[in-house]
C-alpha cells in the first residue's frame, strides 16, 4: 500500500477556525508568553498567515476587536493587557481541556482516609448505631444476622442485627500546589511548564467554583521557594534556576500551618531531582548526579511534613530512573502518593486525584 504525504493546506483539506478555536489557541499563546498579550498577538497573526486562521469571515482585526469589545483585553498606557475576565477565561479554558479527559463520575468532593456519617457511601458495613440514618441501612447483611441467630423459621429482627453501609466524611482541604520553575522545566525543546501552568489555572478555578471552603496556594520554587498571588498565575515564567525542592517544601509546610481545614496536602508538579539547597545564606548546588547531601535534607522535609499529617502527591513529568527514584524515596517517607506522567496527561491526573483522594500510579 502506498501513502501520498502533503503540506496541509486548510483551503484545499477544508479546515475552519471558528471563533471559540481561535481564543482557545490565543489563551494558549498567552500562557507561553508570559500573560504578555502583545506578543501573544503577534505570535496569532503569525500563526494565521502560515495556517489560514483568519479569512473574510473573520480577519485579524476584526477579531482583536472581538478581544477588545469583550472585556478580554484592554489597552493601558498604549499598551494591550489582560483584564481580570480575561485571566478568569483562560482559567475556565484551562479547567474544560483539563476535565474534557475525565469520566463524569469522577467527579465529587474530597474525601478523608476514615469511615462516618455525611458521604459517600462504601460497600463496608458495620453494626447499626443509635443516629445513623434508615437509609443507609444493609437489608441483605441485617437478614443474615436475623437468620444467623434465630433460623430461618424463627426470624425476629432485633437491634443487633442492623447494619449499615459505611460512609466516608467529606472534609474542606488546604491545598499548596508546588510549580518547579527550573530552567529544565523548558531545556531540550519540550515545554514542560505551560501543561504546569494550565493546571495551577485550572485547580484555580476548580476550587473559586466548586469548592468554596478550601484554600488554595500556589508556591514557585528554582534556587528559592516564593509565592504568588493566584492572579499572577498567567504571567509566572521560567527562570535561569535550578531546582530547590526543599525550599518549596519548607515553605509550603509554613503555609499550610496557619490554615484552619483539617486536610492538608501538597501537590507537587515537577520534572527534576533536587539539585540546590540554602544553607547558612549560602548555596550549594550540583547539577550533575543524583547530590546525597541535597537529597537527605530534602526528604527530611517530606518526613516533617508526615509528622504533621500533611500529605504529599507528587507529579514526575520525566521518566529518567533517577528521578523516579527520588520520588519513590519522598513517597515512602511521607506515606504520600506518586504518579509518573507526561506533560500531556499531567493535568488529568492531577484532578483525578484531588477531587477522588484515591490511590493511583500512572506509568
Amino acid at each position: 500500500m502506498r501513502y501520498r504525504f502533503c503540506q496541509w493546506d486548510p483551503k484545499r483539506h477544508g479546515q475552519n477556525y471558528d471563533l471559540k478555536s481561535l481564543v482557545k489557541i490565543f489563551n494558549h499563546l498567552l500562557l507561553q508568553t508570559g500573560g504578555d498579550v502583545e506578543e501573544a498577538l503577534k505570535w496569532m497573526e503569525h500563526f494565521g498567515e502560515q495556517h489560514g486562521f483568519f479569512d473574510d469571515k473573520m480577519s485579524f482585526e476584526e477579531f482583536k476587536k472581538h478581544l477588545h469589545e469583550h472585556g478580554v483585553i484592554e489597552k493601558q498606557k498604549g499598551v494591550s493587557r489582560l483584564t481580570p475576565k480575561g485571566e478568569r477565561i483562560i482559567r475556565e479554558d484551562s479547567l474544560g481541556l483539563i476535565f474534557s479527559n475525565l469520566k463524569r463520575d469522577q467527579e465529587g468532593d474530597h474525601r478523608v482516609p476514615f469511615s462516618g456519617q455525611s458521604g459517600e457511601r462504601l460497600t463496608e458495613t458495620r453494626p447499626w448505631r443509635f443516629g445513623d440514618s434508615t437509609s443507609d441501612v444493609d437489608p441483605t447483611s441485617t437478614l443474615k444476622n436475623a437468620i444467623h441467630r434465630g433460623g430461618i423459621e424463627n426470624i425476629q429482627l432485633t437491634e443487633e442485627d442492623f447494619e449499615v453501609y459505611e460512609t466516608e466524611h467529606l472534609s474542606a482541604a488546604a491545598t499548596v500546589l508546588l510549580i518547579d520553575v527550573s530552567h529544565s522545566m523548558i531545556l531540550y525543546g519540550e515545554d514542560r511548564f505551560t501543561p504546569a501552568k494550565k493546571v495551577a489555572l485550572a485547580l484555580t478555578e476548580l476550587i473559586l467554583r466548586k469548592f468554596k471552603k478550601d484554600s488554595l496556594d500556589v508556591v514557585l520554587f528554582g534556587n528559592e521557594a516564593w509565592q504568588v498571588p493566584i492572579s499572577r498565575l498567567p504571567y509566572v515564567q521560567v527562570g535561569p534556576y535550578y531546582t530547590n525542592t526543599k525550599a518549596g517544601l519548607a515553605l509550603a509546610q509554613q503555609i499550610l500551618q496557619r490554615k484552619k481545614q483539617g486536610n492538608k496536602q501538597i501537590f507537587m508538579i515537577t520534572d527534576g531531582k533536587p539539585t540546590v539547597l540554602m544553607e547558612h545564606g549560602q548555596m550549594y548546588r550540583n547539577a550533575f548526579g543524583p547530590d546525597r547531601r541535597i537529597l537527605n535534607k530534602t526528604l527530611e522535609e517530606g518526613s516533617r511534613c508526615r509528622r504533621k499529617k500533611i500529605n504529599i502527591t507528587t507529579f514526575m513529568i520525566a521518566s529518567d530512573p533517577e528521578l523516579q527514584e527520588f520520588v519513590e524515596d519522598l513517597t515512602r517517607i511521607n506515606r504520600g502518593r506518586a504518579y509518573f506522567s507526561t506533560p500531556d496527561n499531567v493535568g488529568s491526573y492531577l484532578f483525578v486525584d484531588f477531587i477522588r483522594n484515591r490511590n493511583r500510579r500512572v506509568r
